[in-house]
């Protein structure tokens, strides 16, 4: 892309954080104890991150997928493994025990055709302690708020970056 390319910009449909602000602030207080809870479980930030980000690639917030990618990288998080994310049971850049995390994501994120099944919960529990399990679920929970406000509203958008390629 260049400088002249256009980019296109989904309308926004609610500007959710002006029409419900004590809504929006309740999500972000929600959040905050999520990550507080990750935070206190000693789930590294950067799994944080990727299960943010895969989480919001299955429920198309374009927003979220832009934020969390940044954050993951921040996190640092190289860019294979961000990348990879979205293939993660094929890429082999995932330890076994990260892998439960994204199986549990995924089963979170499709619960209406999963039904979260007791085998990716007890896989998720054989690695993870009870405590780190339930964090990573608020967390999941979290982010599923999140999706919903911005694919429904479409209130927040990524900022652009400039991309110079020579002609």
């Amino acid at each position: 892309m260049n400088t002249t390319d256009t980019v296109i910009r989904p309308a926004r449909r609610l500007d959710f954080d002006s029409l419900v602000p004590a809504f929006s602030r309740a999500v972000s207080a929600l959040d905050d104890a999520a990550v507080a809870e990750v935070e206190a479980a000693g789930i590294p930030s950067g799994l944080v991150e990727l299960l943010r980000l895969r989480t919001s690639q299955l429920n198309g917030c374009s927003y979220c997928v832009d934020l969390h990618s940044r954050a993951a990288r921040d996190a640092g998080e190289s860019f294979q493994r961000i990348s990879a994310v979205a293939v993660w049971e094929e890429a082999t850049f995932f330890t076994a025990k990260e892998r439960t995390a994204f199986a549990l994501a995924d089963s979170v994120a499709r619960m209406a055709e999963t039904h979260v099944p007791d085998a990716v919960v007890s896989e998720l529990r054989e690695v993870w302690t009870e405590a780190e399990a339930a964090a990573i679920l608020a967390l999941l929970v979290s982010i599923n708020a999140w999706n919903a406000i911005g694919v429904t509203a479409r209130c927040w958008r990524p900022a652009v970056e400039k991309v110079l390629v020579e002609a």
